[in-house]
């Protein structure tokens, strides 16, 4: 009684109904959305939050795919405080995201990408940066290009990323130590980091439930 559930197809748009629909369960009570939305279907949700006046200090949404880049189209005074769980945000003050943040706006201009005035950055962004890095450094390491021998060398792998921690690369699983931040959102659409791991969280990406 005190769980809903939504579920909805990728790419779906309309949701006036969903939203009107957390209004009324949360009617008289302490209500929490945990919204896993993807990509662009977070457009229309968030843009549904503000039209029907949902603020985060009546019904407060935590995002685990919600960034910059699909805030950027959206007017987000009325969604301040709203919360976001990411690796990176484009906010974080540091020299390594400063330079990657600006080479980036710098390579949407020159290459004349659509709202290229309004260029953000933002965790899947800085993902495939580190990841294109730790691959070069690997086939430097390796002395090719074969798979499997970069495969090889890409195990223990680290990266001084633009989100201000030294990452790794698990040398077992392949997938990387990263930190966890929790950011809210700001009436520009950027976001206040209000929580961020001492350290980098060691991947597990196996059920422990799983027999090994």
């Amino acid at each position: 009684a005190d769980i809903m559930e939504e579920y909805t197809p990728f790419g779906h748009s309309n949701y006036q109904t969903i939203v009107g629909n957390v209004k009324k369960f949360a009617a008289g009570k302490k209500t929490a959305v945990i919204s896993t939305i993807n990509g662009d279907s977070n457009v229309p949700f968030y843009r549904e939050l503000g039209n029907q006046g949902i603020k985060a200090s009546d019904i407060p949404v935590m995002a685990f795919s919600v960034g910059e880049e699909e805030l950027r189209g959206i007017d987000t005074k009325p969604l301040v405080g709203h919360l976001a769980a990411w690796n990176y945000f484009m906010s974080v003050k540091n020299p390594k995201n400063t330079e990657f943040s600006g080479k980036m706006k710098q390579y949407a201009v020159e290459y004349k990408l659509p709202n290229a005035d309004k260029f953000v950055t933002n965790d899947p962004m800085e993902a495939t940066y580190v990841g294109i890095n730790m691959w070069k450094q690997a086939v430097e390491k390796a002395a090719s290009t074969e798979v499997d021998k970069v495969r090889e060398a890409m195990a223990g792998q680290t990266f001084d990323a633009p989100s201000g921690y030294q990452l790794q690369m698990d040398a077992n699983n392949h997938h990387l130590h990263k930190p966890v931040m929790i950011g809210q959102i700001r009436g520009d659409g950027q976001f206040d980091v209000v929580y961020k791991t001492p350290k980098t969280i060691a991947a597990e990406p196996w059920s422990p439930y799983i027999p090994k």
